[in-house]
């Protein structure tokens, strides 16, 4: 990562899933335990609330980790970040794993429905 700053970020697959442990590591310290909790509280498990109050404590956490890889620090940098991880989610199942970790983080609990042969098959996404 010697000149991460002078390039826009590109990250293989294998340093994707390194960035994305960093940033599921990065919820788990106290300070930012302590900083979603308290966002949990204010949103009460209701969805607007959560775009509310989660959603920027969860970009803000991960914009502190992803900086220095060469991902911008705002809103942007968090969204190219989310966009790489997601072209890497179908060809590698452990960045697929990582990034459902992640989202459990700072996304309440759905009823998602199943996925396999009962939901008919692959669905490719648009």
């Amino acid at each position: 990562m010697a000149s991460s700053s002078a390039q826009p970020a590109a990250l293989s697959a294998e340093q994707a899933k390194v960035v994305l442990a960093e940033v599921i590591q990065a919820f788990s310290a106290p300070e930012n335990a302590v900083r979603m909790d308290e966002a949990r509280d204010n949103a009460c498990n209701d969805m607007g609330k959560m775009l509310q109050f989660v959603l920027p404590v969860a970009t803000q956490i991960q914009q502190e980790v992803i900086k220095a890889y060469g991902f911008s620090c705002d809103g942007e940098g968090v969204l190219k970040f989310a966009r790489l991880v997601k072209s890497y989610e179908a060809q590698d199942p452990e960045i697929a794993s990582l990034s459902g970790k992640l989202k459990a983080l700072f996304l309440p609990p759905m009823t998602l429905p199943p996925h396999g042969p009962a939901s008919g098959g692959s669905v490719a996404a648009s």
